[in-house]
């Protein structure tokens, strides 16, 4: 099959070609899926090198479960979003040992001094108020306002009620500008009370 046939075939069809042994079948899903997966990670630990290992881990599992995939039974993208959710909670959990100063800092690779100072000021105050956020709350938050998702896939993704979803996201909403309502200046926010 032509490179390009693969880039516009449906996952479940994929799939079920990286099932039979076609390489290139892995390599679309691989360039379809592996850039949310891992910046889903990243968003949800805060750390690249811990992201990368759990998209990787991510991506084995899908290649794993790829012969026993049952088409129609749930979207891919949404079943990733699960195990990437469930394997950065893992993390989460036995990170909890660690103290806070162990933890490095993340690399800033934007342009412009002041900008990048200021935008990582705003990134490190959004990032620090959104892991002070319950874990249920915090995912909801992310996959709603940071990844774009609807309420009927993060209500998938999490196994909750749509109902749960938009109350998770609206309480996490509400502690994130509670926690930031004080820093407007010092972020930077000061002109855009006009």
């Amino acid at each position: 099959m032509p490179r390009d046939t693969f880039a516009e075939l449906p996952d479940d069809a994929l799939l079920r070609a990286y099932a039979a042994g076609d390489g290139q079948a892995a390599r679309a899903l691989t360039a379809r899926h592996l850039p949310r997966v891992l910046t889903h990670a990243r968003r949800l630990l805060g750390q690249q090198a811990e992201a990368e290992d759990v998209a990787q881990e991510a991506m084995l599992r899908l290649w794993r479960m790829a012969p026993d995939w049952r088409p129609g039974e749930a979207k891919l993208s949404t079943w990733l979003y699960r195990v990437v959710a469930n394997l950065c909670l893992d993390r989460l959990r036995r990170a909890r040992a660690l103290p806070l100063e162990a933890v490095p800092e993340p690399l800033d690779t934007g342009p412009g001094v002041v900008r990048a100072l200021q935008d990582a000021t705003r990134v490190d105050a959004l990032h620090g108020a959104l892991m002070r956020l319950p874990g249920r709350q915090r995912e909801a938050v992310v996959l709603r306002h940071i990844e774009g998702l609807g309420n009927d896939e993060i209500a998938a993704i999490m196994g909750v009620s749509v109902e749960a979803v938009e109350s998770l996201t609206a309480r996490g909403k509400r502690a994130l500008a509670a926690q930031l309502v004080g820093q407007r200046d010092e972020l930077g926010y000061e002109d855009d009370r006009d």
